[in-house]
């Protein structure tokens, strides 16, 4: 039980409370601010904020979401509404030594808190990342909510290739890609990265009116979202023949990324993974045109622990999911990325990522 599970984190701590939730919106917070919230108790709203420890194991909201949290929250959590803001009442219910995520926390919101609490009152502890460290292995239901998520992700690259690049502005293939996402009954993840020709060469780069000419690298970067959780992945197309360099540079990346995959699995440092990733790209005189790490963490949010980086400290273990996306993008001519999603085990990966890596020209 997942609530079990964070009350042994707290009484490691020696915390008496643990608050979980988001103090920088408290009542009006974001889909990943609520990450937390959603992975302890099943809550989908916006308004929401637990106390855990000590024998309590309670939830409050207000007056907007009563009946969604009586519908989603988990049954060990008693449900309280609030009338008003969540801040005073949550104050009112806190003693002794409490964590709060410093990370999730505004100063304004701490102040507040620590105002209404009085000089008598609970003391406050920064204890973040405690929830997170949990979130970040994945269960079998959070592995097939990302796998799904994944699938559709592959569905829209499929379409969309089918549909063809050149003539059409970047903008018009993401916004298009986006739609058909919501017509298969997810949300993107995030907002969709079409890059043809020099935009190719800007890692996040935005879909821009340019439009895509015969014969360019294009990386489209998107992922869908499917009962709160993420898929992302990145597949880099060619609309008409290119030439000799950028072929070149396209199967250093597939190489690459190949033998990073080979490299990931539980027990090895994530800045060892990025290293094998990097060595080959070095060694073919790309090293400078290739200046993100090799991935992230993903569930409840795109970007979650582990970081796999050249300054990393994490190591991987089995239930991480992670990105594997090396790339070289060589400055205002053009970019490759290929990125795919692998659950992490003992003696490798499993990979959730469906579409080719092959070069595909599509016209």
């Amino acid at each position: 039980m997942r609530v079990e599970r964070l009350e042994q984190l707290v009484a490691e701590a020696q915390l008496d409370l643990l608050l979980v939730g988001d103090l920088v919106r408290p009542g009006d917070s974001g889909p990943d601010a609520i990450a937390n919230i959603r992975w302890l108790t099943g809550f989908t709203g916006t308004s929401g904020l637990a106390i855990v420890g000590s024998g309590r194991r309670e939830f409050l909201t207000d007056f907007r979401y009563t009946e969604r949290a009586a519908a989603e929250v988990a049954d060990e959590f008693e449900k309280i509404t609030v009338e008003g803001r969540l801040l005073p009442e949550l104050a009112k219910r806190l003693s002794g030594r409490v964590g709060f995520d410093d990370a999730a926390t505004s100063v304004q919101s701490l102040t507040k808190l620590q105002d209404a609490l009085g000089a008598d009152g609970a003391e406050l502890v920064p204890a973040g990342g405690r929830v997170e460290r949990l979130r970040r292995s994945k269960d079998e239901g959070e592995v097939a909510a990302i796998a799904e998520a994944a699938r559709l992700a592959d569905e829209v690259f499929e379409w969309t290739a089918e549909r063809g690049l050149a003539g059409r502005s970047e903008r018009e293939v993401a916004l298009a890609a986006e739609a058909r996402m919501r017509e298969l009954g997810a949300e993107p993840s995030f907002r969709a990265i079409v890059a043809s020709g020099p935009n190719g060469a800007l890692p996040h780069a935005e879909p821009s009116a340019r439009e895509i000419a015969a014969g360019e690298l294009v990386v489209i970067d998107m992922g869908a979202k499917l009962d709160g959780y993420c898929s992302d992945g990145t597949r880099t197309f060619a609309s008409g023949e290119i030439g000799d360099e950028e072929r070149a540079v396209y199967e250093l990346v597939q190489a690459a990324q190949a033998a990073a995959l080979e490299a990931v699995r539980a027990g090895v440092a994530a800045a060892e993974a990025d290293a094998v990733s990097r060595r080959p790209i070095e060694a073919a005189g790309h090293g400078d045109h290739y200046g993100h790490g090799l991935g992230h963490g993903l569930g409840l949010e795109v970007h979650e622990a582990p970081r796999l980086g050249k300054t990393s400290e994490d190591e991987l273990a089995a239930g991480d999911v992670v990105t594997v996306e090396p790339g070289v993008y060589v400055p205002g001519r053009f970019g490759v990325r290929i990125e795919d999603l692998v659950v992490v085990g003992d003696d490798g990966i499993r990979n959730l990522s469906g579409t080719s890596k092959e070069l595909r020209v599509i016209g």
